[in-house]
């Protein structure tokens, strides 16, 4: 039995199958779907409820009629129509497809373009009875909701309706390498909706957006569209047979913002790091010869995002920490290096980086010395020093060095407001933005733990009934920019902030009757409503969208305390900070092997916890406040010393005597922030 299963209860032991709590996966158990319900009857419908069996009685549409399928959750791909003999060789069907109840419609489907909504998908069923199915550029990459429409006076009877699931082409759907639970059952939801999100946001490269609404395709590939035709997916949009995209619905494009949250949730769940490599890849291969890379990948118009350009750089840090693939960065390190001298080409004499560019993840403006982007580029000069040493290329370290204590002083001399605990955003602004604070907690530009912890509180301060405000993109709630500030209250030591924020602003996004109940929407305004301020189109907004599912990793990290410090997680820090959880048991797996660890609350604080990391690993363990000893499975002993013990080998471990530290009475552990 797994070391870290024996904290389980004997219920949950006997439930637990070769994939822990899979009760709890959302991806379909086969590629082949049929809708489990029927939402609604418009006109004259008989049999509808059947298309909802494997096997029945067939429906039959009596003129202008429609019926609604709902398939419960989010779902993606190309539909098949099994049509009988219609009574006239005019008859069409036509199918429209909505992620959000608010879109539910016989005339269109919600929208992939900046205005309008997408025409619904006619077939000319009236040519003799069979199968129909559209082109494969029609599938749809996120609905919950299927419309069947007949718009002739024909009668057409439909024998079976069924979806062929896409996304994640290469996956083999359930079989996650990564599972999270514990005594908080939406907590646990929301970890799984996160995972299932970057599923449905993985697609076969050959289905990425046309975004036809654009005009041009900036590769130099033309695409002839019909004026009548308002979306296609049927763009290559890089090398391989998968790739993770921003979302489902739209761009199903390569975003590398979207990659900083999103990579770490997959590793941490699916371990899909496939997709990962073939979207970074597609983002290196547009790199300029001074060094720039794209704001987004093949398939975008050319433009230029200081922050995003920074992304593709965290990108690859990530791919290594989590593969421990070192040919691959090799390949990529000069690229790498040229990328961060194009960075740093914008620091001037201030220490800060002056940002001219104003694209970045949909927030109004930049500003010059904008605190978002010096974070960012602070965080990322410290992942290059890491990596410069993890390859014996120490050329550059005394600039990368020098250029970051500089710049870190001059933000918090000229950036931080002691006044109300937040950095402004630039020098010209009294505005204090979501992702510059976040950001300078994630990146450690803050020069204290207890500055830390007043900016962590400030944001908190700031949280309104549906989320945390991003007032940097006006009445908006980010997920995106959430997701940092999530990470950014565990580095404060503040679990219990990090808790909260989940249970409200995923938690909100998870039940919301408007939204899917399955995966993560782009963003809403700060009133509730469905509305994403820079946008003008609302049934635009996606429903599954990669940059929202930032609590999956971040509960893996932090509240069950699984940091890998080094390439595939050669090193290791344990310091899980569970908060005013009672029980968390978690773990995922590298090609090191698997990283478990399982905690279940006493009357002091922990009453057990135990952890397991790959043989031939080295770690650290951190449990503020905690007193006693660590005995491996072997029976080897370390004694704690102030909570902590260095040095560690890997294999199965387990705590005895442990008492802790609290926060607000519940158990609460500090962790570091390691960055490679």
């Amino acid at each position: 039995m797994h070391f870290a299963a024996l904290l389980l209860t004997p219920a949950l032991a006997a439930a637990s199958s070769s994939i822990p709590y899979e009760q709890y996966i959302l991806a379909p158990r086969s590629r082949d779907l049929i809708p489990p319900s029927v939402h609604s009857v418009n006109g004259s419908v008989t049999g509808a409820k059947s298309l909802t069996q494997l096997s029945g009685s067939e429906a039959t549409f009596y003129g202008v009629s429609s019926v609604t399928y709902d398939f419960g959750k989010n779902v993606a791909g190309l539909v098949s129509l099994d049509v009988g003999s219609s009574s006239s060789s005019s008859a069409f069907l036509g199918v429209t497809f909505s992620e959000s109840s608010l879109y539910i419609s016989n005339q269109a489907s919600d929208a992939t373009a900046d205005a309008g909504l997408d025409t619904p998908l006619w077939l000319n069923v009236g040519k003799g009875a069979g199968k129909y199915t559209p082109e494969e550029k029609y599938l749809r990459g996120g609905f919950r909701y299927l419309t069947v429409v007949s718009n002739t006076t024909a009668t057409v009877p439909l024998k079976s309706l069924r979806v062929k699931f896409t996304a994640a082409p290469d996956q083999d759907l359930r079989a996650y390498t990564g599972y999270f639970h514990s005594d908080d059952e939406l907590i646990n939801k929301i970890w799984y909706a996160g995972a299932y999100t970057n599923q449905l946001a993985t697609v076969n490269p050959k289905h990425g957006n046309s975004l036809v609404h654009l005009g041009t395709i900036n590769s130099g590939d033309y695409i002839h569209l019909p004026q009548t035709d308002t979306w296609w997916n049927n763009y290559t949009i890089t090398n391989g047979t998968s790739t993770i995209t921003d979302g489902a619905k739209r761009d199903r494009l390569v975003w590398p913002g979207d990659m900083s949250i999103a990579l770490e949730s997959i590793a941490v769940s699916t371990g899909d790091l496939y997709s990962v490599r073939t979207a970074l890849e597609s983002l290196f291969v547009l790199q300029k010869s001074n060094g720039q890379l794209p704001y987004a990948g093949k398939g975008f118009r050319a433009s230029v995002s200081y922050t995003y350009h920074l992304h593709s750089l965290i990108g690859a840090s990530y791919l290594y920490r989590f593969s421990g693939d070192k040919d691959w960065l090799l390949n990529h390190w000069s690229q790498y290096k040229r990328g961060l001298e194009w960075a740093i080409s914008s620091v001037d004499e201030t220490g800060l980086a002056n940002i001219t560019a104003s694209s970045d993840w949909l927030r109004f403006g930049m500003g010059a010395h904008n605190v978002e982007a010096n974070a960012i580029l602070y965080f990322v000069l410290q992942d290059a020093q890491a990596l410069a040493i993890e390859l014996n290329d120490k050329a550059a370290l005394t600039n990368w060095s020098k250029t970051a204590i500089n710049l870190k002083l001059a933000a918090n001399q000229r950036l931080w407001d002691a006044s109300s605990g937040l950095y402004f955003d630039n020098e010209t602004t009294t505005m204090h933005p979501q992702d510059g604070n976040a950001w300078a907690i994630k990146a450690n530009l803050t020069q204290s733990t207890a500055q830390a912890v007043q900016v962590s509180n400030a944001l908190a301060s700031r949280w309104g009934k549906y989320g945390a405000p991003a007032p940097e993109a006006g009445k908006t709630v980010s997920p995106f920019i959430s997701g940092f500030e999530l990470q950014a209250h565990y580095l404060a030591n503040k679990p219990n902030s990090g808790l909260d924020l989940i249970r409200l602003e995923w938690g909100f996004m998870l039940n919301d009757p408007r939204m899917t109940q399955s995966t993560f929407i782009e963003g809403y305004s700060t009133d509730g409503s469905l509305h994403y301020a820079p946008y003008t189109n609302d049934p635009r907004v996606s429903h599954a969208h990669g940059w929202s599912t930032g609590p999956t990793y971040a509960l893996t990290a932090y509240a069950a305390g699984i940091q890998l410090t080094s390439a595939g997680g050669s090193t290791w820090l344990i310091a899980p900070q569970v908060g005013n959880l009672t029980f968390v048991d978690a773990g995922f797996e590298t090609a090191k092997g698997k990283f478990s660890t399982s905690f279940r609350a006493g009357g002091k604080g922990v009453g057990k916890f135990a952890f397991v990391t790959p043989a031939k690993t080295t770690g650290d363990f951190v449990l503020a406040g905690a007193k006693g000893s660590l005995i491996s499975e072997d029976g080897q002993r370390v004694k704690l010393v102030d909570g902590k013990a260095n040095g560690m080998k890997g294999g199965s471990w387990k705590m005895r005597s442990a008492e802790v530290l609290h926060e607000n009475g519940k158990a609460w552990i500090e962790a570091k922030s390691t960055i490679l």
